[in-house]
């Protein structure tokens, strides 16, 4: 997978949604109970615990997006010794939860740093064009109908499912859709791993169609061990919606700079600074 470090297409205003969506997605993360142990590699069983419990409470459900059912018994975050030995202990809800919500609250949730910080490179790099394209209310109107069509369609392919959703991977999926229709030729400087990494600059259509390409082949299993942990359904449904929302803005957006060629190393280098 090339690793997107920055884009050639500058931006007339501060992305100030942008920037406030990585600063809320940093800060739910960091406040995540259990957290510690993503940071240290190292979790007891009384950060897991209370951890599946946050999860259970502010996750996104298939099986409760679609039948609308919340579970009887819930991990409660407490831990308790039985017959077995020490485990996490469950029992019946002590809050209301609204499913259709949880699909918000998860956008904002992660399992790990490589999960947070992947998700936030992509935002970076390609939310600020579309947040300058469509003004920072629509964008983040737009942001959020994304991680929603994104959830309910992963909920929908996977009906039964009880497996806790959480990312913002939809969301960031659409902005990557609608990067692809409204700047296709926009280049961008990416990392590929060949013996070392090689700084290259290829055009967005290239980035962001090979993306989407490798989203469909793991989301069938094909070369991936953690298919199942991944929904990569829903990067697909997230990236699709994000294509259609942004298309009628298309005819009105001005073209980015477009330096010739697959360039790489200092050769790449734009002439004019913007």
């Amino acid at each position: 997978m090339v690793i997107p470090v920055h884009d050639v297409n500058p931006v007339r205003r501060t992305p100030w949604v942008t920037y406030a969506l990585i600063a809320a997605n940093v800060l739910v993360f960091l406040s995540t109970p259990g957290i510690a142990g993503s940071v240290s590699g190292e979790s007891s069983l009384a950060q897991m615990c209370h951890l599946h419990a946050f999860l259970d409470h502010y996750a996104a459900v298939p099986r409760e997006l679609i039948h609308d059912q919340l579970p009887g018994v819930v991990p409660t975050g407490q831990v308790a010794v039985g017959p077995n030995g020490a485990g996490c202990v469950i029992g019946p809800p002590g809050y209301d939860k609204s499913p259709a919500l949880s699909v918000f609250t998860a956008m904002f949730l992660h399992g790990g740093w490589v999960h947070l910080l992947g998700n936030m490179l992509f935002l970076l790099i390609f939310g600020n064009n579309i947040e300058d394209r469509m003004g920072h209310v629509r964008y983040f109107l737009f942001y959020v109908v994304c991680g929603y069509a994104a959830g309910y369609g992963f909920a929908y392919l996977n009906a039964d499912s009880a497996d806790p959703l959480i990312g913002a991977s939809g969301a960031v999926a659409g902005v990557l859709g609608a990067y692809l229709v409204l700047y296709p030729r926009a280049r961008v400087w990416v990392l590929v791993p060949f013996l070392i990494f090689l700084p290259l600059r290829l055009p967005a259509w290239l980035v962001l169609g090979f993306w989407f390409v490798l989203q469909a082949v793991y989301s069938s299993g094909e070369g991936v061990s953690d298919a199942g942990t991944v929904a990569y359904a829903a990067h697909i449904v997230g990236f699709l919606a994000g294509m259609l929302l942004a298309w009628p803005l298309k005819p009105g957006t001005p073209p980015p700079p477009e330096p010739r060629g697959l360039l790489f190393g200092r050769r790449a280098r734009p002439r004019q600074t913007w």
